[in-house]
């Protein structure tokens, strides 16, 4: 089984910047939700973030943070409701909630209501999005698709469950449901699973072999039965431990694999077969974990929890407030985002 290249803790250019932005930032004061600024928009090291009240932005690496609303010559973010789904490509920018699906075309500033849908949970572009404009939506109904980046969309076969995370490493399309693993080989129009050793639950965490093609390996975050691994494309499944923890996100920066689970932040060398306990950001369920510099630098992470939103450097050793403090977070995204890029980042 291969697994990812290894992922190197060098400084690059963006992670210089990034820590340099931190350090200013501590340097004025502790990180606080909600607080406006007037800076100017910029394209590179933006921060967003889904609550309950809506969709943040963040242009200091999550030392401040400002509600997103929309300009008066748009559609306004006050009707969006929890922010569950955040895609940031560029100017273009999805965001996804309780009301349906808005997209910007200017990193966020004016925005358009491209339709209702069922309370979104994810979403998940092509990986060309430039020249394929496919979009999957997950929502708390079932599977939408949209072959127009997002202006139209049809539902698919997987329908009557919720769809929590999605990826699509080619040709198939893995989704995570509350019906076990569900994957598609043919676009969305057939799903074939859970597949055998699975347990019945919520799967709410994901993480799949850069090469899923041809090593087809991924794992799955089931309930509160812990972490599990199939080596067959979801066929037949194993126990890789953290039984009894509800995990609420998965990360494989090879040789790394890292959960975000109910009793801390771990991390496996050996695909799951064992696993160290890094440390804990306070006592919140994890809802998604970031790796915003990736695969450049695999030490910095976000870790989104229904307490807050924390923020490590070395790792997920020691962790410090990055706003929302006390607040359910339900989804957090960067621009630029890691690359190759992460796809279904956001749900709960």
């Amino acid at each position: 089984m291969r697994a990812p290249a290894r992922v190197l803790p060098a400084l690059t250019t963006r992670r210089a910047l990034a820590a340099s932005v931190l350090l200013a930032a501590s340097l004025g004061g502790g990180p606080s939700a909600g607080q406006n600024r007037t800076d100017p928009v910029t394209a590179s090291l933006t921060l967003f973030a889904g609550t309950p009240a809506g969709l943040w932005r963040s242009r200091d690496w999550g030392g401040s943070w400002q509600r997103v609303l929309g300009q008066t010559t748009g559609a306004q973010l006050d009707a969006l409701g929890a922010a569950r789904g955040i895609l940031p490509l560029g100017p273009l920018v999805y965001v996804g909630g309780e009301e349906g699906i808005y997209t910007s075309k200017d990193f966020g500033e004016v925005w358009e209501r491209t339709g209702s849908s069922p309370p979104v949970l994810c979403l998940l572009p092509s990986r060309y999005p430039q020249s394929d404009p496919t979009l999957f939506v997950g929502t708390a109904a079932g599977l939408l698709k949209s072959g127009d980046g997002g202006r139209t969309f049809a539902p698919t076969s997987l329908w009557g469950t919720s769809v929590f995370r999605l990826d699509w490493p080619g040709p198939a399309l893995v989704t995570a449901t509350g019906r076990g693993v569900l994957i598609s080989s043919d676009g969305g129009a057939h799903f074939e699973g859970p597949g055998q050793g699975l347990p019945a639950g919520d799967v709410r965490a994901l993480a799949l072999s850069s090469f899923f093609a041809v090593d087809p390996v991924l794992f799955a975050g089931v309930g509160q039965a812990g972490v599990f691994r199939s080596s067959d494309g979801g066929r037949t499944w194993v126990s890789a431990g953290l039984a009894g923890q509800r995990v609420g996100d998965l990360i494989w920066l090879g040789p790394f694999l890292y959960a975000a689970a109910d009793g801390g932040f771990f991390r496996s060398e050996n695909t799951g077969t064992t696993w160290t306990r890094l440390g804990t950001a306070g006592t919140g369920s994890p809802t998604q974990l970031l790796f915003p510099l990736a695969p450049a630098a695999g030490l910095e992470v976000f870790l989104a929890t229904d307490q807050g939103l924390f923020h490590s450097l070395d790792g997920g050793g020691e962790w410090r407030p990055a706003g929302f403090r006390g607040e359910n977070v339900l989804a957090v995204a960067t621009f630029p985002p890691p690359s190759p890029l992460r796809r279904g980042k956001t749900r709960k």
